[in-house]
């Protein structure tokens, strides 16, 4: 004969009814509406925490965009005339003659970058993530950490002494005799690549290893190939992030300025450049507001940019997750 457990009361079965037996301090209902004092205090005071960065934010980025905007509508104060007088001059002519096709060159070196850094980095992401070799993933990462921050003058340096007119590969395989030339768009096309394929392996990495195991085993059992599963699941669920690491890209090429100013110069137009030469003088005297007109072309195509970014970096979180 089984003896049937005696029941257990539990806090749902409780009676908050105020009878007998209930602990009205335990079950007494806060009224609708409200919210216990200790949470409003912590909630209250949690903007605190927040200063700092908003200081840093409003000092390091407030000022200067506040600084870049008032110059780029007024004259500068080393013209001949009318120093701090308000004018569109200088939007207007940020968008003409050198000016413009310095912008449409920066905008074409840095669409194609980022493509090629995209196309390259992404197989080799995804072949890092699916090997077995763990050594491997953490040499790759490791070094694609170092590679996508190395930039600038040492960058340039090292492709001069590599591939330049006088480089040891260069003159190795005689490359010049074939029309070869570091100082050119095609050469620095080359020498973005080299931190722009490592940095598009970090960023992508993270959504390869979100793609579950399930979703290729149940591609699989409905006897799609792998050529299938990638075309109708994988890249449907990728592309958010694989449009929002080439938007990464071309905004990280838009900005280079040490590599491609110590490489090529002026042979290739760029708008960072122009803005060197315009605030240094090389060119003309009392142009700084120019510069700063420039610049703020610059801050529009980068917050298009992130315009395109961030909706799509939510998107695919929602998948990867």
């Amino acid at each position: 004969m089984t003896t049937a457990p005696t029941p257990v009361p539990t806090p749902a079965a409780t009676d908050s009814s105020g009878g007998p037996g209930a602990s009205r301090t335990a079950s007494s209902p806060t009224p609708a509406g409200r919210v216990p004092a200790a949470r409003r205090g912590l909630r209250g005071g949690s903007w605190l925490a927040t200063v700092p960065l908003l200081a840093f934010f409003a000092i390091g980025f407030g000022l200067p965009a506040v600084a870049i905007l008032t110059g780029a509508f007024t004259v500068s104060s080393d013209a001949e005339t009318g120093g701090g007088d308000f004018t569109t001059a200088n939007l207007t002519e940020s968008v003409q003659g050198a000016y413009w096709t310095a912008l449409l060159s920066s905008l074409k070196l840095s669409a194609l970058t980022a493509l090629i850094g995209t196309v390259v980095g992404v197989p080799i992401a995804q072949a890092v993530v699916t090997s077995r070799f763990r050594m491997l993933r953490e040499a790759v990462l490791t070094a694609s950490g170092v590679l996508a921050n190395f930039g600038g003058l040492p960058l340039a340096f090292a492709f001069v002494a590599t591939l330049g007119n006088a480089g040891e590969l260069t003159k190795l395989f005689h490359l010049t005799d074939h029309g070869w030339s570091l100082y050119s768009f095609t050469g620095l096309t080359i020498a973005y690549l080299y931190f722009l394929v490592p940095l598009m392996v970090l960023t992508i990495t993270p959504a390869l290893d979100g793609l579950r195991v399930q979703w290729r085993e149940a591609a699989q059992n409905n006897r799609a190939t792998t050529l299938q599963y990638w075309r109708h699941v994988a890249l449907p669920i990728l592309f958010p992030s694989l449009l929002g690491g080439y938007v990464l890209l071309f905004g990280s090429a838009f900005a280079a300025y040490a590599t491609a100013a110590a490489m090529v110069g002026a042979t290739v137009p760029l708008i960072s450049r122009q803005i060197a030469d315009a605030l240094s003088g090389n060119v003309l005297v009392g142009q700084g507001n120019l510069a700063l007109a420039l610049s703020l072309d610059m801050i529009i195509v980068a917050i298009l940019v992130m315009a395109v970014y961030l909706p799509l970096q939510r998107r695919s979180a929602r998948w990867l997750s």
